[in-house]
C-alpha cells in the first residue's frame, strides 16, 4: 500500500476509485465499504481512501475530548491488511474545514485524485459547515465526469455498526460486543515501564504499560484475559486496568501478568489484545484476599486459552 501524509503529496496519471471518512476502528462496517472499493478498482483504476488526522471532532469540537479506537499507525496497518492500494492521511484543520463543497470536488477529487468513481454513504455530508449532501455530489459528478455509487440506508442498517457504538461498548467493558463489531480483538500497544513492583511480592509480577497516544481509548476498568505480542511471540496473560484500590492506589494503571513467560521487558513495546472480560476491579479486605482472587482469575484465563 502507498501511504501519503497529505493530499498534496499524492499524484497519479491513473483514474481512482475513492472513498473517504475517518475509518476509526476499521470495523466490519468499514470493511463492507472497502470491499466495494476494491471490487470497483482495477489495474487502470486504483483504490484510494482519504482519511484525516486529527479526527475532525478534535479540531471542530475541542471540548468533546473524543477518544479513538485506533492510533493513526494502527489505522494504517489495518487498512494495509485490507488490500488497499493508496491511503492519504490528510491533516484536518480549520482551513480544510472551510473548503466549499465545489472547491473540495474540483480542487481535490478531480484535479488531484483524477477521480473516476466515489463510493459514499447516502447520508454523507461535506463542504463548509457540511452543507452539501449526496444529491449535490451526484450533480458534481455529472458536471465533472465521475460516477457516484451510493451505499443505501438499508445496507448501512444491515451492518448496524458504528465507531461510536464500539467506543460505548468498550467504555462499558463489553469487550465481546466490541470485538464482534470490530471483526478482530481490540488492541493497544504500550511501552513497559517501572511500576511499584507490588505484584511480584504476591506471586503476580506485572508489566506496567505506558500508552503514548493520549487520544487512544482505554476500555473500562477491570480484569481481562488477553494475548500479548512480544517480539513476534504471542503470549497469554491477564490484564488489570484500574487504580489498585486494595493497596490504596490512586492513579490509573495498565498492568499485564503474563502466563508462562519469563524475561526482562522494560522499555520494550508490547501489543495487548483483549480477548474476554473476567470481572470488575474491586477493593478487597486484604492483600491475601486479593491474591486468592488473582489465583482464580489466572485459572479462568488458563482454561479459556486451553479451550481455544
Amino acid at each position: 500500500m502507498n501511504s501519503y501524509n497529505s493530499i498534496h503529496d499524492f499524484s497519479t496519471t491513473k483514474k481512482t476509485v475513492v472513498t473517504l471518512g475517518t475509518f476509526d476502528g476499521v470495523h466490519l462496517g468499514h470493511t463492507k465499504i472497502i470491499e466495494r472499493l476494491l471490487n470497483a478498482s482495477s489495474a487502470d483504476q486504483q483504490s484510494l481512501i482519504l482519511t484525516f488526522f486529527p479526527h475532525p471532532r478534535m479540531v471542530l469540537q475541542k471540548e468533546s475530548d473524543i477518544k479513538l479506537l485506533n492510533t493513526i499507525a494502527e489505522r494504517t496497518q489495518l487498512l494495509d491488511k485490507a488490500g488497499l492500494q493508496n491511503l492519504i492521511i490528510h491533516p484536518f484543520d480549520q482551513a480544510f474545514s472551510r473548503l466549499t463543497a465545489e472547491e473540495f470536488v474540483k480542487n481535490i477529487l478531480v484535479d488531484v485524485f483524477n477521480i473516476k468513481k466515489i463510493i459514499i454513504g447516502h447520508d454523507h455530508r461535506f463542504g463548509r459547515n457540511r452543507t452539501a449532501n449526496i444529491d449535490d455530489l451526484i450533480l458534481f459528478g455529472k458536471e465533472y465526469g465521475f460516477e457516484v455509487e451510493q451505499i443505501s440506508a438499508q445496507e448501512i442498517d444491515e451492518v448496524s455498526i458504528s465507531s461510536t457504538k464500539i467506543r460505548n461498548a468498550l467504555n462499558e467493558g463489553k469487550i465481546a460486543l466490541a470485538n464482534e463489531y470490530l471483526g478482530y480483538n481490540y488492541f493497544f500497544s504500550g511501552t513497559v515501564i517501572h511500576g511499584k513492583k507490588l505484584g511480584r511480592t504476591i506471586g503476580f509480577p506485572t508489566a506496567n504499560l505506558k500508552i503514548s497516544e493520549s487520544y487512544k481509548l482505554i476500555p473500562a476498568q477491570g480484569v481481562y484475559a488477553v494475548q500479548c505480542l512480544i517480539a513476534n511471540q504471542l503470549v497469554n496473560g491477564m490484564l488489570n486496568i484500574g487504580t489498585n484500590p486494595t493497596v490504596e492506589g490512586q492513579n490509573l494503571s495498565i498492568e499485564v501478568h503474563l502466563l508462562d513467560f519469563e524475561g526482562d521487558l522494560y522499555d520494550q513495546e508490547i501489543t495487548v489484545e483483549l480477548v474476554k472480560r473476567i470481572r470488575d476491579e474491586k477493593k478487597f479486605e486484604s492483600v491475601e484476599a486479593l491474591k486468592m482472587q488473582l489465583e482464580k482469575d489466572r485459572l479462568f484465563a488458563q482454561q479459556l486459552f486451553q479451550n481455544k
